[in-house]
């Protein structure tokens, strides 16, 4: 049987090429691209490795899984980005270990993000959530708010003790106008971004592109892509 750190090294080493090809087809610079590995359903012992082998961005996706695994890993100097759907009675756990919440989409999300920043004494970092495939309802299928509330709810972030807001994020929508134009729906997420940073400078992070589609994000200007499955392997289903 494959060795796991073996197995690790050489997927992520195979990202990190791709990576690497991409900046240089767009005339990035590498360090222009942050690769956050997104460690859901694998073990503590799977995020110990990646942080052996130099990762330190990783991301989980639901608090029940995410929250014992930051407490197995909380001595690695690691940045914890929680980029799953938030429901506001997961809020009090999820500030306890995340750095950074990617998935804030709805004002009553900010509110309860800075009112458990504030008890716990932490800054977190939070990134607007965009749905290019928001439809009447103004949501996407998998959150996230339309792109004519992304500056409104920024405000909301900006001006909430305990928060800072760092950017945008976006998963290439199934549906709609995007639907299979991965590379132009992450160009319309890079025109928000240039549009809020005028108002926001501060707010450069673009997150954008997973396994199948990080070249197209690193194309369009993505600053941080989420890689799952080609650095941790497709998980067998249970059963």
């Amino acid at each position: 049987m494959t060795n796991r750190r073996d197995e690790l090294a050489a997927n992520l080493a195979r990202v990190e090429e791709r990576i690497a090809a991409a900046c240089a087809a767009a005339g990035r610079a590498r360090d222009e691209v942050t690769l956050i590995v997104v460690t859901k359903t694998y073990p503590a012992s799977d995020v110990r490795i990646l942080s052996e082998l130099g990762v330190r961005h990783v991301a989980e996706n639901r608090d029940q899984d995410a929250a014992p695994k930051a407490a197995a890993c909380a001595d690695l100097p690691l940045v914890w980005h929680f980029v799953g759907q938030l429901q506001t009675n997961k809020v009090r756990s999820v500030v306890g270990y995340a750095d950074v919440v990617q998935s804030v989409d709805r004002s009553r999300l900010v509110t309860a993000l800075s009112r458990e920043a504030v008890r716990a004494g932490r800054e977190i970092g939070c990134l607007i959530q965009v749905a290019l495939d928001a439809g009447a309802s103004g949501r996407g299928e998998r959150g996230g708010v339309a792109p004519g509330g992304v500056e409104e709810l920024a405000g909301l972030v900006a001006g909430a003790e305990g928060l800072r807001l760092d950017g945008l994020m976006t998963v290439a929508p199934l549906t709609g106008e995007y639907a299979g134009r991965e590379q132009a729906a992450f160009e319309r997420l890079m025109d928000l971004s240039t549009d809020l940073r005028r108002v926001r400078p501060t707010a450069t992070m673009v997150s954008a592109g997973m396994s199948a589609d990080l070249e197209q994000a690193v194309a369009a200007g993505a600053t941080h892509v989420r890689v799952g499955s080609a650095v941790l392997g497709v998980r067998p289903r249970l059963g």
